[in-house]
């Protein structure tokens, strides 16, 4: 039998994966699900796309370095974008199956968690809710990986700059701290170096495009819910706004301010 789209795409399959739980069911329960699905896809593809970046950093590839971030920026933009189609849902198409969710949380979204590990926000508590479990190994695993800002530095120290030694054998389990020495670092990368200096600027893109989708997120959180509890007691809006104006790359935005 030779292979035709729906079979490569495994479309039986995929198409049976919207299963609504509310009576009728609830016009809007699909697209509720649809959205978080196609989520969950972005994340696993964000993945991929980290560890080629971090591997091509590695590498001094330059070249795949920029294409890969240009696809990472993409996709951000989409899952942007997305939050537009999940508000055309009100707050009470949204209600009238909430409680079909139970327990049932955002917060529970382990490739989120995975993308936030990479780019070196590693809450030890975040790999709690996941114990006992292959994504609580993974995201454990992770702790004691390089973030994709690790890789930078390495990539920095490969290009000749005095990358402090301690940044690089470090816990890294901990974020990377703020530094002085890698701030002076960069502030001479901007002024006499064009080509790592974009280098520089794709990872402000990427930190920009994450709080960015933070932004919409907790907006579109607020205008369905308001201030209620999130699903599973999470503290739903006032939680997400914590995450706010929380840059994950501080030295790379401070440095604005001596340029």
């Amino acid at each position: 039998m030779s292979l035709t789209y729906g079979r490569y795409l495994k479309l039986d399959e995929l198409l049976e994966l919207q299963q609504p739980l509310s009576d009728g069911p609830e016009h809007d329960e699909l697209l509720f699900i649809t959205i978080h699905q196609v989520y969950e896809l972005w994340f696993k593809q964000l993945l991929h796309e980290f560890t080629r970046l971090q591997a091509s950093l590695a590498a001094h590839d330059s070249a795949t370095a920029f294409a890969t971030f240009k696809r990472v920026l993409t996709i951000l933009k989409i899952l942007v974008a997305q939050v537009d189609i999940l508000e055309t849902m009100t707050p009470v198409s949204f209600l009238s199956f909430r409680t079909r969710l139970e327990a049932a949380s955002g917060f529970e979204s382990w490739q989120f968690r995975e993308v936030e590990f990479v780019l070196g926000h590693r809450r030890v508590g975040m790999a709690v809710h996941h114990g006992g479990t292959p994504a609580g190994e993974r995201l454990e695993a992770l702790r004691h990986q390089p973030s994709l800002y690790d890789s930078f530095l390495r990539f920095l120290g490969a290009q000749g700059y005095a990358i402090p030694p301690e940044l690089e054998e470090r816990d890294l389990t901990q974020p990377a701290p703020e530094d002085e020495r890698v701030r002076e670092i960069l502030v001479q990368i901007y002024r006499h170096d064009p080509q790592t200096r974009e280098v520089c600027e794709r990872m402000v893109d990427l930190d920009e495009g994450i709080q960015e989708w933070r932004y919409r997120h907790v907006k579109m959180v607020e205008r369905t819910i308001g201030m209620k509890m999130g699903t599973g007691g999470s503290a739903g809006a006032e939680y997400l706004r914590r995450t706010l104006f929380q840059p994950l790359f501080p030295d790379l935005w401070t440095i604005r301010a001596a340029l």
